[in-house]
């Protein structure tokens, strides 16, 4: 199997490569609703304004496009420096939470709010993630301290030696 880089091996990220994937498609799916809703309301571009409907499609795939880049590095630091499986879970947990904004927001101002919260939680959930495994990763690193040893040892996760 080939390597990424510093002992990295694919089958250790390639949930969090789904789960980008994933990302990216839903991404797409974003746009092309933004395209179906320009010519269905007849908005063409550079225009972003013109009846409410079609500005909130706009604004909320431009909204899941400003929050993406934040996902997909706390998404990928989470996978690499925590757990890959919890990164993914958590990730497609967010995926799922920007659908429902998507839509809800489509459909009215007001539907976007329970899906934003959700997604939120689940971001800042993978942000702590990431820094927790890179604060673990420095502390083995640089002071011999295996700290998410001692966290899951304490939790009872590992066996007693």
């Amino acid at each position: 199997m080939m390597s990424l880089s510093a002992g990295v091996m694919l089958d250790q990220v390639v949930l969090v490569a789904a789960v980008t994937v994933l990302g990216l498609m839903e991404q797409a799916y974003f746009s092309l609703k933004v395209i179906y809703a320009r010519r269905k309301y007849s908005v063409s571009p550079p225009a972003t304004s013109g009846p409410p409907e079609f500005e909130r499609v706009f604004r909320a795939q431009a909204n899941c496009s400003e929050y993406f880049p934040i996902f997909i590095f706390s998404l990928w630091l989470a996978g690499v420096f925590f757990s890959q499986v919890l990164a993914a879970v958590f990730g497609i947990l967010y995926l799922y939470g920007r659908y429902l904004y998507f839509h809800g927001y489509a459909d009215s101002a007001e539907g976007r709010l329970e899906p934003l919260y959700f997604s939120a939680k689940m971001l800042w959930a993978l942000i702590a993630q990431s820094g927790l495994g890179v604060v673990c990763s420095l502390t083995h690193t640089y002071l011999g301290l295996d700290l998410l040893h001692s966290f899951a040892h304490l939790l009872g996760l590992t066996e007693h030696t």
